[in-house]
């Protein structure tokens, strides 16, 4: 395995992503889009507690609809599912959606979404709304994705430090799995006696650039949050079923996993989409006694898919920024943030 050329999710080919924030005057929140090319397959599968969504009935297994036109990832709590509201209104101006009727703009756009709680670092009231939604849809890019502190990320925390969203990508079997992640957990990514995040090991070609600091660090000694959520997407260039799909969603909570400690609280939300834009069939045919060729390859997929998601997790905490009182990785451990 190795990274795709941009290591992000954009390096799925079609997949688009935008953010759009809001910082200062009382305010430190976000949207995050994931834009897809016609034709992609989702899937959901949530594992927190607390989740706060919209639409992921429509992807599961057994329900109609097959494919969708973008995720939205907000910050708000449940105020912030109202930026979907304005991916769906950019969606309808273009003519994406489900057909509906005879003409070309008799769509229902598909946005499965869902939000982070970021209240405590807004003046109250201070929510994404569908301006937001909107906004990230105009903004929306294929190269690079900005990470830490943009977006969805604006207002995250994960633990006792500032959290972000990340990004990260990697090349399996010929086929491109990407990751994007709002990093906003009520556990923690760090081990304080290291100051190494957790997730460290599965990086890969070098790509987080970081001298690990193997020393404590004095973490913030601020109220911890308990109203938490970790949220993002998995994309892959496949061409997959919705249970198919689904089972790339799982895997990545695996990953989430590996990054956190404790994950899938009573208190955290976490709620991976998944997504199969179906550039390229899995192989197909008998393996093994009784182990399908097309079930070996959703497996690697699958492996790459958690740890990919783990790598992105890395990323949004290592590229955040202090916000008041509360402090980034790279505050307590400087030296560990290499720069050009």
């Amino acid at each position: 395995m190795k990274p795709g050329p941009l290591n992000a999710i954009t390096d799925v080919h079609g997949v688009t992503v935008g953010h759009h924030q809001r910082t200062g005057d009382g305010w430190a929140t976000g949207t995050t889009v994931v834009l897809t090319p016609p034709e992609t397959v989702g899937a959901v599968d949530s594992r927190g507690g607390a989740p706060g969504t919209r639409e992921t009935d429509t992807v599961l297994p057994e329900n109609l609809v097959q494919f969708v036109d973008a995720i939205c990832l907000s910050g708000g709590s449940a105020y912030g599912l109202a930026a979907a509201d304005g991916v769906m209104q950019w969606l309808a101006e273009h003519n994406r959606g489900l057909q509906v009727g005879a003409e070309p703009h008799h769509v229902v756009p598909i946005v499965p979404s869902a939000v982070l709680f970021d209240l405590p670092v807004n003046s109250w009231g201070n929510r994404p709304d569908a301006s937001f939604g909107y906004a990230a849809c105009e903004a929306a890019v294929s190269g690079r994705v900005d990470q830490g502190c943009a977006g969805a990320g604006t207002g995250a925390r994960i633990g006792s430090l500032k959290g972000g969203v990340g990004t990260a990508s990697t090349i399996v079997d010929g086929f491109t799995v990407g990751a994007l992640v709002v990093v906003n957990a009520v556990g923690e990514a760090v081990n304080a006696g290291t100051g190494i995040p957790f997730a460290a090991d599965f990086e890969l070609a070098d790509e987080f650039a970081a001298k690990w600091p193997n020393r404590a660090g004095q973490l913030p000694d601020i109220p911890r949050r308990r109203l938490n959520t970790t949220i993002g997407v998995i994309a892959v260039d496949a061409r997959l079923g919705k249970a198919e799909a689904r089972r790339l969603a799982v895997a990545a909570h695996d990953g989430l996993a590996r990054a956190v400690r404790p994950a899938h609280s009573m208190f955290d939300g976490d709620t991976v989409f998944a997504l199969a834009t179906g550039v390229k069939d899995l192989v197909t045919g008998d393996g093994p006694p009784g182990v399908p060729l097309r079930a070996l390859a959703l497996d690697r997929l699958c492996t790459a898919a958690a740890e990919t998601f783990s790598r992105a997790m890395v990323h949004g905490l290592l590229h955040a920024e202090a916000h008041g009182d509360l402090l980034a990785y790279r505050d307590i451990w400087p030296e560990a943030i290499m720069r050009p």
